[in-house]
């Protein structure tokens, strides 16, 4: 590891083409895991309920649904997708964004989501430079990138991915790597415990869930990583980047859709995760 990083840090670009081919095919991987996530969960949740209503029945004869089974296919003509036609961005450049084989219009959120990653990875190593913490934050960052397009596609927030991302932070931390390990669990608790108040509270007064319980957890999870003092500028950023986004979603949609508030704060940790300390700073001083 300690040749890795003084390779690295003796030839940065090297750093930089590295991360940013590697975060492509993460991104590319991301794409699986944002599309295929929800059915899991849903596959998951149809043989429970069967089990619970109908126990004397046996269970659906379904094809259990991984993250690697079955192979991807066009939507349109069924055919398998060969790794030469899922090369990230390029593929889909050279194919002129449709199907090699029936010639289906493929979304452009498909590269748009690989580029995003890369931009992202990109940075975090412009932030932390050839570190221990940069790898850690790469894999918070496909983390909350991964949740936040859940989010906002099905308002699921998977514990698949909230309750690892929050042990993760928890466990990392007991080495003291971006805050103090009793930092790291008030983090968790607050995170938890001041959304599920506001909550309880707006459940008591209206009769209806403001929010869920996904929520909760992600703001656990980057308590878990950050410590609780990074709370309020996640909580004050979220709600303000929610507002923007938000506002322009009505304008486009010209209907009152349910609204996901998980992007934003996977957002909001994010800039916390990089910038925490500038922006504190900076606002402190005034």
């Amino acid at each position: 590891m300690e040749n890795f990083i003084q390779y690295f840090m003796t030839h940065p670009t090297a750093l930089y083409i590295a991360v940013g081919i590697f975060s492509l095919c993460i991104g590319s991987f991301l794409n699986v895991v944002i599309y295929r996530t929800p059915k899991i969960m849903e596959q998951e949740w149809h043989q429970e309920c069967q089990l619970l209503l109908h126990p004397e029945q046996p269970i659906i004869d379904q094809k259990k649904l991984t993250l690697s089974h079955p192979k991807s296919t066009c939507p349109h003509c069924h055919h398998a997708i060969h790794w030469y036609h899922n090369i990230p961005v390029i593929s889909w450049m050279v194919l002129l964004g449709k199907c090699a084989y029936c010639k289906y219009k493929v979304s452009w959120r498909y590269p748009c989501i690989e580029m995003l990653t890369a931009i992202c990875a990109l940075t975090v190593v412009y932030i932390y430079g050839p570190s221990v913490q940069m790898l850690f934050g790469l894999v918070l960052t496909y983390f909350l990138l991964a949740l936040s397009f859940i989010d906002f596609d099905t308002q699921l927030l998977p514990d698949h991915l909230t309750l690892p991302l929050a042990g993760l932070g928890l466990a990392i931390n007991s080495f003291s790597l971006y805050t103090s390990p009793s930092a790291a669990i008030w983090g968790y608790i607050v995170g938890f415990l001041c959304l599920w108040i506001v909550y309880y509270i707006f459940k008591l007064i209206t009769g209806k869930e403001g929010m869920g319980y996904g929520d909760f957890k992600l703001l656990a999870a980057l308590g878990a990583w950050l410590g609780p003092l990074y709370l309020p500028l996640i909580i004050l950023l979220s709600s303000f980047i929610g507002a923007i986004i938000g506002i322009v979603l009505m304008k486009v949609r010209k209907e009152n859709l349910p609204f996901a508030f998980g992007p934003y704060i996977a957002i909001a940790g994010w800039i916390a995760f990089l910038w925490g300390d500038s922006i504190m700073t900076f606002y402190l001083s005034y």
